[in-house]
């Protein structure tokens, strides 16, 4: 009779739960049990374990075997128990001391021929780990830069479940040597379909330099719409003719957002980690992401879900960075409405039959329309062919709540030949723009200093309102739109966080009747007598 046990990691959502693997030997017919909720891909592991141990040089136990997870009540999935459940077998068999096991956290996928693969969510299930208490991890050496990135924890890194058991058993390391030069196999699982692998993510910042702001011809309100956006983290609905620059201007917005802080990041490399989508030789991403779904995304590819397990959706992959959602009204009514709830909560929870996940989604939306099916409808224009019936109908897909939702609205204009023609100084740059938007940033930072927000866009409107007021009578035209149902409570609310926000870049101390006057018009779209210009732009 032997008895052994370690420790793996199961996630639920970007959220990890250790898990005992408890090995038990006893005399009987030769047999292997797994017990404890474990989903298909595990189940799978008795094979893929028992063939990595005699591929390894050991030997497999003819008795009774018995392999628990604790706690049974906890659904396990995925195969980054195999490493585990190896060790745990081997030290019931007396191969590895039993003792060496305890203490450890093991996560991994074994081939049959006995090399260790990397698994999705790494780093959340080492800080699960080092939340527990756990000090010493095991993982798969290419995956070792991820899980160093948790503070407190030694990692050790192994190619093989032959480095592993000599590691343990103070044996002489062997050599593992790269027998598949080229394309790395090993990574070859981590982009599973339905990870969000094809829906055009890419990390923007500071190192996109094909993308600059400078390209962007006129549309100076647009522009200005776009830097206070990215100063106070708010949502954005640009609405204009084909050509007129919209996507180009969502395109450039992660470039000028400034750098992720250290939780920041952590949350962002967390929620890639378990969608499969790090980038290679990148176990940190640092730097706002940008997510611009196809519009015929379903709504569990915006919001997350999907069969079996799920797995976060755009919302989440965009989280603390940028989602563009280009031709909005094609998107189905039901994927958008669905936005609602995570945009003003900040998270997404997606109900199962086996459990409850939550993923992090706060993020910046950017929305961009035509005005009707031909594009081509505006207030100064004639040649739009759409009956005004299409038109309203076209309009009517993005709802009222959705757009209430919507701090930033702006008309962007067709580019004139004028402007397209102009030879003389283009626009300001992206490097220009993320000086202000730093700065910014830096002001409302300082001001939110020892509260759990980070930027004006996530103030509850009840704290504006008491502890952040602005200038006497600035509040007063807001205030009337109100009253004539121009503004809801909600827009009132938004309308104060904007304000705040171009206070911030003008450098007031708190925001003016010029700041509110301002923030009205990107909102209403109606014209407050004040310049569409902020900062040094003005």
């Amino acid at each position: 009779m032997g008895f052994a046990r370690t420790c793996a990691v199961t996630l639920v959502g970007v959220e990890g739960v250790v898990v005992e693997v408890q090995a038990d030997l006893e005399p009987g017919v030769a047999a292997f049990t797994l017990v404890g909720l474990p989903d298909k891909s595990l189940t799978e592991s008795r094979d893929r374990v028992r063939a990595a141990v005699v591929n390894s040089g050991g030997e497999w136990p003819q008795k009774k075997l018995t392999v628990g997870l604790s706690p049974a009540s906890v659904p396990k999935a995925g195969s980054g128990f195999d490493i585990a459940v190896a060790c745990a077998v081997l030290g019931a068999a007396e191969r590895i001391d039993p003792r060496v096991l305890a203490d450890l956290v093991m996560i991994g996928e074994l081939g049959l021929d006995g090399r260790v693969r990397p698994v999705r969510g790494i780093l959340p299930a080492v800080l699960a780990a080092a939340d527990a208490g756990y000090e010493q991890v095991v993982v798969p050496e290419c995956s070792a830069a991820e899980a160093s990135l948790v503070p407190g924890v030694s990692v050790l890194g192994i190619r093989s479940l032959r480095q592993l058991i000599a590691v343990l058993t103070d044996e002489p390391v062997p050599e593992e040597t790269e027998e598949h030069p080229g394309p790395e196999p090993l990574l070859a699982g981590l982009r599973a379909p339905g990870t969000g692998a094809d829906i055009g993510i890419h990390a923007g910042g500071a190192q996109d330099h094909g993308h600059d702001l400078a390209d962007v011809v006129g549309q100076r309100s647009a522009r200005t719409a776009v830097e206070v956006a990215a100063a106070g983290g708010h949502h954005l609905f640009l609405e204009g003719p084909p050509g007129a620059g919209k996507t180009m201007l969502a395109e450039r917005l992660p470039s000028i957002l400034p750098p992720l802080d250290r939780q920041a990041s952590l949350e962002v490399t967390a929620v890639h980690s378990v969608a499969g989508l790090l980038p290679p030789g990148k176990p940190l991403i640092d730097t706002a992401p940008y997510c611009a779904p196809h519009h015929s995304a379903t709504m569990q590819a915006l919001v997350g879900g999907g069969p079996g397990t799920a797995r976060p959706g755009a919302v989440s992959l965009s989280h603390q960075g940028v989602l563009f959602l280009d031709e909005t009204p094609e998107f189905s009514s039901r994927a958008l409405d669905a936005l609602r709830q995570p945009l003003e909560a900040g998270h997404v929870v997606i109900a199962r039959s086996a459990g409850v996940v939550r993923f992090p989604a706060r993020f910046l939306m950017v929305l961009a329309a035509n005005p009707c099916p031909c594009g081509r409808f505006s207030q100064t224009n004639d040649r739009c062919d759409c009956p005004p019936s299409a038109i309203r109908r076209y309009q009517a897909r993005l709802s009222g709540p959705l757009l209430d939702r919507v701090d930033l609205r702006v008309e962007v204009d067709r580019v004139t030949r004028t402007e397209l023609t102009a030879v003389g100084v283009p626009g300001e740059t992206t490097a220009t723009v993320a000086d202000r938007v730093r700065a910014a940033r830096d002001r409302a930072a300082t001001r939110l200093t020892g509260t759990p927000w980070r930027s004006n866009s996530e103030i509850p409107g009840r704290e504006l309102r008491s502890r952040w007021r602005a200038a006497p009578g600035a509040m007063d035209d807001a205030e009337r739109s109100l009253e004539r149902g121009v503004l809801t409570a909600r827009g009132l609310d938004r309308v104060l966080r904007v304000a705040w926000t171009v206070a911030d870049l003008a450098g007031h101390d708190r925001p003016d009747a010029t700041d509110v006057a301002l923030a009205l018009q990107l909102r209403t779209g109606v014209p407050r007598g004040v310049p569409m210009a902020v900062g040094a732009a003005v």
